[in-house]
């Protein structure tokens, strides 16, 4: 969909104005109700930063969608299982973070109505004496109310994640790595003039993973590309993090670059998810890796880690992270971008992170100084190293 933004009208304009009243971010409406105009480009800011989506002041599809799901408070409908098109909404994430404080196991608080979730009420109803048929209507909702939290002083989200990856053990052979090159086909990303040449997120990224595609290759892992250098049309991130479901993938990893109207932007950030209520433990330590490796080898300015959203980031069920790889719109990471020898340094990095992941604690290596080189000598003498 075309991003709906300031000067638009029209019904959709209207839905909009309704839901964010609905939400204390705007006064009630005014005469003209179907206007996109100051005071609503200023409320969808402030659910955007509320949600951790991108804070653009527009309505693109993604930012839609979360606006559909804020209509709904836990108790306000029954909720259940449905196939083929589950439940989503703020009432089911606001009974899965209910279920994860009482010790149940939802998986990440998605605020989709999924089998996992659906298996959680379940085990609650049967042990509080209901019906276990994993729905959540009145009878559910009022035992979730009189019952206190079962787990205090810890994430149990948190050991689970921390438990998996602990259990894959510290060697890379035979995990999955889902990369994302960001954007493709219809939409080439940023677009970058440069004297007689043109640069292009979409071809830089795609170069990017096919490098790191043969590194972590060449380190016995199993990798996916969720899409070729020249596809017919944009993958949506929804569709992307399906792709790295279905895989049953053990790290998902999406590259972009960044930009920004001020040249002298500059710098690497890397996202995570998670919002006010926790985040993704294992995503959350991948990205810090990711964040130090990279700047440590490549001399990028440190832009730090955040906490996002994302459905590329939220519709995952493995360690995610979102790299934006330097500005493209900056002189100076252009120009060490669009060194093929530079862009070996960033996939070094990377390679470096994923490893370091699966060490344990007590045996991690200093920021910068994994030889990525050794991992692949061990895939070649045929021996893993415990």
């Amino acid at each position: 969909m075309r991003p709906i933004r300031p000067g638009d009208r029209g019904p959709a304009v209207t839905e909009i104005r309704t839901v964010l009243t609905g939400l204390d971010l705007l006064a009630a409406a005014g005469p003209h109700t179907d206007e996109f105009d100051l005071d609503t480009e200023r409320a969808v800011r402030a659910f955007q930063q509320s949600r951790g989506l991108s804070v653009d002041g527009r309505v693109g599809a993604e930012t839609w969608r979360a606006l559909d799901a804020a209509r709904w408070r836990l108790g306000a409908r029954t909720l259940y299982h449905a196939v083929p098109e589950p439940l989503s909404g703020e009432d089911v994430r606001s009974l899965q973070e209910r279920l994860l404080e009482m010790g149940y196991d939802v998986g990440r608080a998605d605020a989709i109505y999924g089998v996992r979730t659906s298996r959680a009420v379940a085990q609650f109803q049967r042990e509080v004496g209901l019906t276990p048929d994993g729905s959540c209507g009145p009878h559910t909702m009022n035992a979730l109310r009189r019952i206190g939290r079962k787990v205090v002083g810890g994430r149990p989200q948190w050991l689970r994640e921390s438990d998996a990856i602990r259990q894959s053990g510290p060697a890379l052979v035979g995990k999955t790595v889902v990369i994302d090159p960001g954007h493709g086909g219809t939409d080439p990303g940023m677009v970058v003039p440069d004297g007689s040449l043109r640069w292009t997120e979409a071809d830089l990224v795609h170069d990017l993973a096919s490098r790191l595609e043969g590194r972590l290759a060449a380190s016995g892992v199993r990798v996916q590309l969720t899409r070729g250098p020249s596809p017919d049309s944009c993958l949506p991130d929804t569709d992307r993090a399906l792709l790295a479901n279905s895989l049953g993938a053990d790290v998902f990893i999406s590259l972009h670059l960044d930009g920004h109207a001020n040249p002298e932007a500059e710098g690497v950030a890397t996202y995570h998810y998670g919002t006010d209520n926790g985040v993704s433990a294992t995503g959350e330590r991948l990205a810090g890796l990711v964040q130090r490796e990279i700047v440590a080898r490549t001399g990028l300015r440190d832009c730090r880690t955040h906490a996002k959203t994302w459905e590329l980031l939220r519709l995952t069920r493995m360690p995610a992270v979102r790299v934006e790889v330097g500005y493209l719109t900056s002189p100076t990471d252009r120009a060490r971008l669009v060194d093929p020898r530079f862009r070996d340094r960033v996939v070094e990095a990377i390679v470096a992170a994923v490893q370091r992941m699966y060490y344990p604690i007590e045996r991690d290596v200093p920021t910068g100084s994994l030889d990525v080189s050794e991992l692949r000598a061990v895939v070649t003498a045929g021996t893993v190293v415990d």
